[in-house]
Formats: C-alpha cells, structure tokens, sequence
C-alpha cells in the first residue's frame, strides 16, 4: 500500500484511502509504521468508511509508535468519522484534531 505522505519536521502525515476497512487495515497500519518518522499523523478527511477493522489498526498501529518512543494522532473535519470516533470511544485514546497544523504543534 502508498498512501500520500506530507513531512513537517519529525511529523509524517499519513493521508488515508477513501475506505478503511478489513479489506486494507493490515496494509494500512504496516504502512504507517514502517515511515522513518515515529511521528504520525493520520488525516482521516478523504476516508469515507470506517470499519471495526480500520480503527483496530489506528490503535494497534499507535501502540507500535510508542514502543519506539513515537506516538499517532488523528486529523480530522469529517463530521462523519468525528462520530464514529466518539462512539467506539477511540477518542479517548487517540486525540484527536480539527486540522493537521493543530496536531502537528501538538508534537511540539
């Protein structure tokens, strides 16, 4: 899997594809791991479906991050994706940000 990736410093970016699903979670969290950078945002705008597979590998992939002293946060306006979020509770262990900037700073 090649996902767009943006570089801001020791933050990579991670655009998602327009589906998240059991079809693509495993390609999708060996590729955000396997970045040179630990961290990782994941803009989540373009995704348009979300599965219990998909969110798995966000958090399986942010606990893979913090092993090596990095981390993953999530970028999103979808209001659609918010909810989803809310409602299986991932954002109390993500956090979650209304713009990519935000989360980049939160690094700092």
């Amino acid at each position: 899997m090649k996902l767009p990736t943006e570089i801001f410093g020791e933050v990579v970016v991670v655009h998602t594809p327009e589906e998240l699903t059991d079809d693509n979670a495993v390609q999708f969290e060996q590729f955000v791991t396997s970045q040179e950078r630990f961290k990782v945002i994941v803009e989540l705008d373009a995704t348009e479906s979300i599965d219990s597979a998909g969110l798995t590998s966000l958090i399986s992939a942010q606990e893979a991050l913090r092993e090596v002293h990095g981390d993953l946060k999530i970028s999103t306006t979808n209001k659609l994706n918010r909810k989803i979020l809310e409602l299986t509770r991932i954002d109390q262990q993500l956090e979650v940000f209304e713009s990519v900037i935000d989360a980049v700073k939160s690094f700092v």
